[in-house]
């Protein structure tokens, strides 16, 4: 494992208890960060500080995404712990199932939207002025190869995160000038628990999507995100890094 540095910064990674966020907080635990874990699943999180203590300072916060006033209270516990917010990991998402947009019940696509755009936008809503009082800060958005070509059977995952590299290219703009880099990846399917919310045959096809024929392994999406959290990431910003085992065509 090459060494990133991210000695004596502080991160928060939504939805770090388990898949993609967990994995990393596990490696800017060994690369040296304090990380704050945020999910809505408290046993989860109880279980991931755990099993993640030994590698470094972790704590955690009991958050949902949705709720302006959930978000602000853990952006002050975080504060009042650690004393400042240098990276935000935006990875928490939800699938909300497979089904044609037809058959896909309003409240379900909703609920998908709320937690994988209107949530990011929260966050950094409430971490920004943090970051910009710092003056510093890198923020990381897990996006979806989705986002690029929209999947069928998931236009709300596919609507959700095609927002959220809008989002990202967005405020990367305003930001540009404020020593605050704002990036997103595009992962292709990486097989965590979010597999639980889809059909085989959703999975099957994306599988046959990925020229190299395996699904992501959650250690590689963490070490892209890591490099986009460091300092060596010094010149890049509003982009959208592909990490889709080639399946991407733009």
């Amino acid at each position: 494992m090459n060494t990133i540095d991210l000695k004596g910064r502080v991160a928060i990674i939504t939805g770090g208890a388990r898949g993609i966020g967990y994995a990393a907080a596990e490696r800017m635990l060994a690369s040296g960060a304090t990380v704050a874990l945020w999910d809505v699943d408290a046993k989860a999180l109880d279980a991931a500080k755990a099993s993640l203590g030994a590698l470094g300072k972790v704590s955690g916060d009991i958050v949902e995404l949705t709720d302006e006033s959930s978000i602000a209270a853990a952006t002050n516990a975080v504060l009042a712990r650690h004393g400042k917010i240098d990276i935000l990991v935006n990875n928490a998402g939800i699938t909300g199932g497979n089904a044609k947009l037809w058959e896909l019940a309003p409240d379900v696509w909703r609920r998908v939207i709320d937690v994988n755009l209107i949530g990011p936008y929260l966050t950094c809503h409430a971490i920004v002025p943090a970051m910009m009082k710092n003056g510093y800060g890198r923020i990381v958005n897990i996006a979806s190869i989705a986002g690029k070509e929209g999947n069928p059977n998931a236009s709300h995952y596919s609507a959700s995160k095609a927002g959220l590299i809008g989002l990202t290219k967005s405020l990367a703009k305003e930001l540009a000038t404020a020593n605050i880099l704002v990036n997103c990846i595009t992962p292709a399917a990486a097989k965590t628990e979010i597999f639980n919310q889809m059909k085989q045959e959703h999975i099957d096809f994306m599988l046959s999507k990925i020229p190299m024929n395996r699904f992501l392994e959650v250690k590689e999406a963490a070490s892209m995100i890591c490099w986009l959290a460091s300092e060596d990431c010094a010149f890049s910003t509003g982009a959208v890094f592909d990490i889709s085992g080639g399946r991407a065509t733009y």
